[in-house]
């Protein structure tokens, strides 16, 4: 299954729908994940901690 992980744009809205454990999780069991550049700014995930 492949899952995305847009960034979320209302204002004041710094919450992610996915971190990067969750996405290493699904990741594991044959998932593919799309994580938008920039999705995990507002949680103080960088992009690089979903690779």
């Amino acid at each position: 299954m492949k899952i995305g992980v847009p960034k979320e744009i209302k204002t004041n809205e710094n919450r992610i729908a996915l971190v990067p454990a969750g996405a290493e999780s699904l990741i594991a069991a044959g998932h593919s994940v799309l994580v938008q550049k920039g999705a995990g700014e507002g949680s103080g995930f960088t992009d690089q901690d979903y690779t």
